[in-house]
């Protein structure tokens, strides 16, 4: 009969894989979190992309509810949390709302999900 022999790991460094390059950090994985929760739903993605296509680079709110079917508060909400992400710019016309992409933010969000 073969006995086993037991190998004790907290006293190896066999655990301990050194890291080769740098981790993301707490609050970058706060806020890249922040901003793959404002990109994982539907209609965002469509808010997105309608501001994007859109002549200008920009839409004001009222041009967007139609679009995706839904009603103004409830598109003025998805279009809040985009912008709290940093996806969206808003700017204000009068009574009026205009939203346009943050230059970089699609770019920055691909490139830390890249890096990961």
């Amino acid at each position: 009969m073969h006995s086993l022999e037991l190998t004790d790991v907290t006293a190896t460094d066999a655990c301990r894989a050194p890291l080769v390059r740098d981790a993301l950090s707490a609050d970058a994985a706060e806020l890249l979190a922040h901003k793959l929760k404002a990109l994982a739903d539907p209609t965002r993605l469509r808010l997105l992309s309608i501001v994007r296509a859109s002549q200008g680079g920009e839409a004001c709110v009222c041009d967007l509810t139609a679009p995706v079917g839904l009603s103004q508060p409830t598109v003025s909400h998805h279009l809040k949390v985009l912008v709290d992400a940093g996806l969206l710019s808003r700017t204000k016309r009068g009574t009026w709302a205009y939203y346009s992409l943050v230059p970089t933010a699609l770019v920055d969000a691909s490139d830390s999900l890249q890096s990961l």
